[in-house]
């Protein structure tokens, strides 16, 4: 058996007994008390109050309303049929928002550099009769050094050695009636229960979109619309993507979920084809509609599961790029099977005042999927990956450990990863944005890790401490160190700072 795979089951078994203590020394959080966590976390959320997702949302207890409600596509919003009428809120809110950190970086054992990104903006939500929900934010500074401070905005620019950016987020949900929710802005999107998504994640740059949902029966139906581009700045390229998620609840405890989605160049090499009319039908299957328009844009499918029991989560997705079910049958390893998948595990203990949230997940992906001939139809936005930040041919295993305790929170994350690099020549299948027809002369044999094989380790702690006087910003430091096995180096970053914390800042990959 492979080291990591030992090392995961390891975790696993930990994860599991640490959730079956005592009855008297952990106790799950019940629906009485989502009113206070509601307040208790107000604007301190790791990725966003308007989101509820990963810090605050995995804090919430999975028992609240078993699988009766949706929650694989986020940001959840507020008001209409998405609501929870406990955190569902009428306010207007203003704040200004804040980001100054970094402090250094040692990349390879060698000097240690300094870095930082500085920015400062403002925020204002809006709800109006349960129908309209808005969020409007912005911030805007500097920054330099280690990439680890480079912000995922939608603008970046330089002028002269300066690196500045502007990184602008928006949302309006409208929610007419119980069934149907219509969503627009420049955002994220985020498909799953994991930590990393193999769908849609919001590790890269934001995006205008479009998002239509309808809610009935055992059924939620969302069509998402994505206005994405490429190349350097000044030099822009569109390119679009059109997706469909249909999240069933098959029983009290287990949703069912299925993904498609279709990523297409607005210009080819005979007329500029803008967005294919044919792709706006929100009930259509893409790969016969692809056929129809004689086109080789790129389809990717998925499916994915959750299931509930008191306060665990188990959950798992599977994405499908293309496939021959005889070679998989044969295990030629062709290099044209691309496919990947999650299987993950997290849980919510509370023990006096202290709550704690824990998780364990196992991803990976084979080589070239998610590629294909160009940046115009592989699944990307702007130079980042719209699904795992290691693009494909990996594998990934990690573990992490939240608490909060009034205002302070803690976080403990590992994971590690073996992943196949690229050679200037050769497109061993990690990069999405490099073509696949630049592979290696043999079609078979090509397996996860391939080319250069690099494994690492990464640990990262944080401890934060919300300011109350500060309009809800977190004054925090962290650390982070990074093994690789194969030359037997570590790197590691201190930063420190104040940051208001509406959006995810990812340093975990």
């Amino acid at each position: 058996m492979k080291p990591w795979l030992l090392t995961y089951l390891f975790i696993a078994v930990s994860f599991v007994g640490f959730g079956q203590q005592p009855v008297d020394s952990i106790t799950t959080i019940t629906n009485k008390e989502i009113v206070e966590i509601r307040d208790y976390y107000e604007q301190a959320s790791y990725k966003g109050y308007l989101r509820y997702y990963n810090f605050d949302f995995d804090l919430f207890p999975s028992i609240r309303e078993g699988l009766t409600s949706h929650s694989t596509m986020k940001p959840l919003t507020h008001g209409g049929y998405r609501s929870h009428r406990v955190v569902s809120l009428k306010q207007t809110k203003f704040k200004p928002l804040f980001d100054f950190n970094g402090f250094g970086t040692n990349p390879s054992n060698g000097d240690f550099e300094i870095g930082y990104r500085t920015g400062a903006g403002a925020y204002w939500e809006g709800h109006y009769k349960d129908k309209w929900n808005i969020y409007l934010a912005g911030v805007a500074g500097t920054y330099d050094g280690d990439s680890s401070y480079m912000p995922r905005s939608y603008f970046n620019w330089q002028e002269g050695t300066t690196n500045l950016y502007a990184d602008i987020r928006s949302r309006v949900s409208f929610s007419p009636n119980k069934i149907f929710n219509f969503q627009t802005g420049i955002d994220h999107n985020f498909i799953g229960e994991g930590s990393r998504s193999l769908f849609i994640s919001d590790y890269g740059n934001p995006y205008p979109f479009g998002l239509i949902r309808a809610n009935f029966w055992r059924v939620e139906y969302t069509v998402l619309y994505q206005f994405m581009r490429e190349g350097a700045p000044g030099n822009r390229q569109g390119k679009f993507s059109s997706s469909h998620h249909i999240s069933f609840n098959a029983a009290k405890w287990l949703n069912i979920g299925v993904f498609e989605t279709v990523i297409f160049n607005p210009a080819d090499t005979l007329l500029g084809r803008g967005f294919d009319a044919e792709y706006l039908n929100p009930v259509v299957f893409y790969r016969p509609q692809e056929y129809s328009v004689g086109s080789s844009d790129n389809v990717l499918l998925g499916l994915d599961l959750t299931a509930r029991h008191k306060n665990y989560t188990f959950y798992s997705q599977f994405i499908i790029d293309e496939f021959v079910i005889s070679e998989i049958r044969a295990r030629s390893q062709w290099w044209a099977n691309k496919y990947g998948g999650q299987f993950g595990a997290k849980a919510n203990f509370r023990k006096g005042n202290n709550i704690f949230f824990a998780r364990t997940e196992l991803n990976f992906a084979r080589p070239y999927t998610y590629a294909h001939l160009n940046d115009k139809l592989n699944h990307g936005n702007q130079g980042t990956a719209l699904a795992h930040p290691y693009g494909a041919n990996f594998a990934e295993m990690l573990a992490e450990i939240r608490w909060a305790r009034n205002a302070w929170r803690g976080q403990f994350f590992m994971n590690y990863a073996q992943r196949g690099g690229d050679t200037d020549s050769i497109n061993y299948g990690a990069d999405i944005y490099l073509p696949y027809i630049n592979r290696p002369e043999d079609d078979f044999g090509h397996f996860i890790g391939q080319g250069t094989a690099t494994n690492t380790w990464l640990f990262r702690w944080r401890v934060a401490y919300k300011l109350q006087k500060l309009w809800g910003a977190s004054a925090f430091a962290e650390c982070n160190l990074r093994y690789t096995v194969q030359n037997n180096s570590t790197q590691h970053m201190l930063s420190v700072g104040i940051r208001t914390n509406l959006w995810n800042d990812y340093r975990n990959y």
